[in-house]
């Protein structure tokens, strides 16, 4: 499709019943990033693989949790996904409200934007993600002005509703961001998320800049919200202890690539995968006679130069001789909703 096309083609969605549809699928989704030389020609000598062939569905009304380490390509699949960033490959399939599908990667930035209402982002920092120069007001009526829904007047008790609805006041609306603190600032990026109504919300690290306390009560928010609009979120974060409680499946990456997709009770409870083995032994517990026991050597593997075999076995402490050579496959267990890629499971023919 080229940037001047008009509108997208919208195919229908396989026959069945709406809510068992998927609201998201996921399907091969990459993002890699060229290194270039330095110099006029700037020939590409390396590629950063961000996000490297991810596959997974997000079901309406659920919470798919996004972990792993710094740099295993979380905020990147998040953004691709929202068309923040253009995919370098894969198909991102959205279900509209209208009840038909669309890759949201192969479209251009016109045939978007009909669809941003329908798919908004909770960022991680509520101190730079609001201009300091606009009123909270303006700031969460923004999305109304630009897609020129309802009147001023229409506009503005919209704005009311939904600050009331994220626990602020219709007083707030005339103050600067700098007068709130740094909770009151993120129910402000929420409420700029929901004046929309989307169906698909991204919360990037949402609440990893808040105090414990704080956390806690925007979580809260966050369900009491999805429970009201009916909200389907992808929550990335690396609180493997707020995603416990907070989501309803995982998805563990290591370096841009997915490792393990599993319910969230049995991730916690009896996890497959190594990595994610690892990643939970490093949870800490409100106990001073219990140690962590993240004992997994080296750092996370460099993009640009990604091991053979298993992203994971220079680190792996099961590692064994296939891992070196083959790349695992996330492949599904027997009677199992869990999904996972690793030769100790699957071993390669």
């Amino acid at each position: 499709m080229n940037p001047g096309d008009a509108t997208p083609v919208l195919a229908p969605l396989s026959p069945g019943p709406a809510a068992a549809e998927p609201l998201v699928r996921v399907r091969g989704l990459c993002k890699y990033f060229p290194i270039r030389a330095k110099g006029i020609l700037g020939k590409v000598v390396a590629t950063v693989r961000a996000v490297d062939d991810l596959h997974f569905d997000l079901h309406p009304g659920e919470t798919l949790g996004l972990v792993g380490e710094s740099g295993s390509g979380k905020t990147t699949a998040a953004r691709c996904i929202l068309r923040a960033l253009s995919p370098t490959a894969g198909e991102v399939l959205f279900r509209t409200p209208s009840g038909a599908t669309v890759d949201l990667a192969a479209l251009p930035e016109r045939a978007l934007k009909p669809l941003r209402p329908h798919l908004q982002m909770i960022f991680q920092d509520p101190y730079s993600s609001l201009n300091p120069r606009m009123t909270v007001g303006e700031i969460v009526g923004e999305p109304l002005v630009i897609h020129r829904l309802g009147t001023r007047t229409e506009q503005e008790a919209r704005v009311v509703d939904i600050l009331r609805k994220v626990g602020l006041k219709a007083e707030h609306r005339t103050r600067y961001p700098h007068a709130f603190s740094g909770g009151q600032r993120q129910r402000i990026g929420i409420a700029r998320a929901l004046i929309m109504r989307p169906s698909f919300v991204v919360a990037d690290e949402a609440v990893s800049a808040l105090d414990v306390s704080v956390q806690a009560q925007v979580l809260n928010l966050l369900k009491d919200l999805q429970e009201e609009f009916k909200l389907t979120y992808l929550f990335v974060a690396h609180n493997l202890d707020v995603v416990r409680h907070f989501c309803d499946r995982v998805a563990v990456l290591y370096a841009g690539r997915m490792v393990e997709l599993a319910p969230a009770a049995e991730i916690f409870s009896d996890p497959k995968h190594p990595y994610t083995r690892a990643l939970l032994s490093a949870v800490p517990w409100p106990d001073p006679d219990v140690r962590l026991k993240f004992d997994v050597p080296g750092e996370i593997a460099d993009p640009s130069r990604l091991p053979s075999g298993c992203a994971f076995h220079p680190r792996c402490p099961s590692c064994f001789g296939p891992c070196k050579t083959h790349r695992p496959k996330l492949q599904r267990l027997v009677d199992s909703s869990r999904q996972v890629a690793c030769h100790l499971h699957f071993p390669p023919d």
